[in-house]
């Protein structure tokens, strides 16, 4: 587990000057949580939309700081969240590693697949990542200086298996087969690709720091594909391994593992995987969770993204069950996963506002 342990009588609110969601996250207790969402920055705002239409491509807009930082702070300035977190995307680390990247309008990102051992031999240095993304670090530094002084900045990458899924199956997957046949039928082999994928996420997320970013978030977003022996191989040993290498040089940035979809697993990924905090999805029972993971670790999550989208007396029905469950230890408000581009914003601004009334 995290070697940043809560404190055994957590303040009831952060210090003066100190920033909320940092405060959770270090096992602090406050009155109303602090909430940020995942896909905060995204295709739901028109202000974004907007942004995106100017570039030439998706990496055109993660990897041009200005506009990366614009987007990124859009959702800050109209609802005054918690957190920011970084404008950019998992796949940014095997476009450093010299694999084919590109996302196509209306069918997602699609990769140069890996088929082979030799394919690893071709992949760059994982060591150099830090600089071959120096623009999205770019971006970090200018929302460092950018932000209101009371907004954490969070930097993220993907984890391992879930960014090795990508690599090999060529883009996403409904069953990973590739992925998964190559796991098990050469697992040196994969164990190898997983290595790289770690030291080059470990040289990322360390200029992500450097750059200014004070919390990480590793997004395992297809962890819950792996049975239980193979969980505890490619998702929370990998997620340790990072864990454990930016803690030795950053050892006060706290970090959120979000192994999504992991079901029982989620109680090894909670012991063995070094992270601070676990982000979970909307799958999670609350009651569970309050009396066997939030003693343990701060807990972020995990409204049904649906639910946001639908609105009404569903969201807020949704909202209260959340905030009566975890409210009462260390908690970040958040969505199970990311917002869906359908959903309208002003029930983001109804979502914000019962979480603070509350």
């Amino acid at each position: 587990m995290s070697t940043i342990a809560p404190s055994p009588n957590p303040p009831a609110e952060p210090a003066p000057g100190a920033k909320k969601f940092l405060h959770a996250l270090r096992g602090g207790l406050q009155k109303v949580p602090p909430i940020w969402l995942m896909r905060q920055a995204g295709r739901y705002l028109p202000e974004y939309r907007e942004v995106r239409a100017s570039c030439d491509g998706f990496l055109d807009l993660c990897f041009t700081p200005d506009k990366a930082c614009e987007v990124t702070l859009q959702p800050i300035r109209r609802y005054g969240f918690d957190a920011a977190i970084l404008f950019s995307d998992i796949l940014v680390v095997p476009w450093a590693l010299g694999q084919g990247v590109r996302f196509v309008e209306g069918e997602g990102p699609k990769l140069d697949a890996l088929a082979c051992d030799a394919d690893l031999a071709s992949l760059a240095d994982p060591t150099k990542a830090g600089e071959a993304l120096a623009a999205v670090c770019e971006t970090v530094s200018k929302l460092s200086a950018a932000l209101p002084k009371e907004t954490a900045l969070i930097g993220f990458a993907g984890a391992p298996w879930t960014v090795a899924t990508y690599m090999i199956e060529g883009g996403s997957s409904r069953d990973f087969v590739k992925a998964k046949h190559w796991a098990l039928a050469r697992p040196e082999s994969f164990g190898r690709l997983i290595d790289l994928i770690v030291e080059a996420t470990v040289s990322y997320l360390s200029a992500q720091i450097a750059a200014g970013a004070e919390a990480i978030q590793l997004f395992d977003s297809w962890a819950g594909a792996l049975d239980a022996g193979s969980f505890e191989r490619w998702v929370t040993a990998p997620n340790r391994a990072i864990a454990e290498r930016l803690r030795a040089h950053h050892p006060t940035i706290p970090i959120i593992g979000f192994p999504r979809a992991a079901g029982m697993n989620l109680y090894g990924f909670i012991e063995g995987a070094g992270v601070d905090a676990v982000s979970l999805d909307q799958m999670a029972p609350l009651p569970l969770i309050r009396h066997t993971v939030q003693p343990k670790l701060p807990v972020q999550g995990n409204l049904d993204p649906v639910a946001l989208l639908t609105g009404g007396a569903a969201l807020d029905a949704a909202i209260d069950a959340i905030m009566e469950n975890l409210s009462g230890g260390p908690f970040v408000f958040n969505l199970g996963h990311g917002i869906m581009k359908e959903t309208p914003p002003e029930h983001v601004t109804r979502l914000v506002e019962r979480v603070r009334a509350l």
